[in-house]
């Protein structure tokens, strides 16, 4: 046998080891992310219950708070679609770490609003008169605040932004057809044999 090479027996063995070591850590994470998920949708609705009848008797505070769920909904959805956070893969694993801490972030920025604004309205399977399933007032008019913040402002942004990638295309296409003229564009060069 030559030297540096692994008999069948070993590499076979050690892949077994391999594969029952990953089943073990996937279901560790599987159990501990479950688990943890659990406990962060109970305590976000348990805080929320609790949080929210203070928060909405404020003058204006259903109205206020709606609108502003909305703008943090917002500013997630535009964190988790950036691109900007992108140009870290290169960069050291620290910040790749980092990235995937701020993708995170945004994205609980997203789903929070919408958890607290759910855990107002009545519970589906028990009874209404039971303390954690009754309708909190106020939060009617703070999810109709959200929707028309969220919606309205997200509508606007996107018909901006596909405007300005509609007038980006625009002027290149007026660009291409301008150096087709002179002879320089890309049909000419295509044509052209190697």
């Amino acid at each position: 046998m030559a030297e540096g090479t692994v008999p069948a027996g070993e590499k076979a063995g050690e892949d077994v080891r391999l594969r029952k070591r990953d089943a073990v850590g996937l279901l560790v994470c599987f159990v501990v992310g479950g688990t943890g998920l659990f406990f962060a949708i109970g305590g976000t609705r348990w805080f929320s219950r609790h949080i929210a009848p203070v928060v909405y008797d404020v003058p204006g505070g259903s109205w206020a708070v709606g609108a502003m769920l909305g703008l943090l909904s917002l500013a997630g959805w535009a964190g988790v679609l950036s691109g900007r956070f992108d140009g870290w893969r290169d960069a050291a694993r620290a910040s790749g770490v980092a990235r995937v801490v701020v993708r995170g972030v945004c994205g609980l920025a997203v789903v929070a609003p919408v958890v607290f604004l759910g855990s107002g309205l009545r519970g589906k399977h028990c009874r209404s008169y039971e303390p954690g399933c009754a309708y909190i007032s106020g939060t009617g008019p703070a999810l109709f605040a959200y929707v028309a913040v969220a919606g309205g402002l997200g509508w606007i942004y996107y018909r901006r932004r596909r405007a300005v990638v509609e007038e980006r295309r625009a002027r290149e296409r007026a660009r291409l057809r301008k150096l087709r003229k002179k002879g320089k564009g890309k049909s000419r060069r295509a044509g052209a044999g190697p």
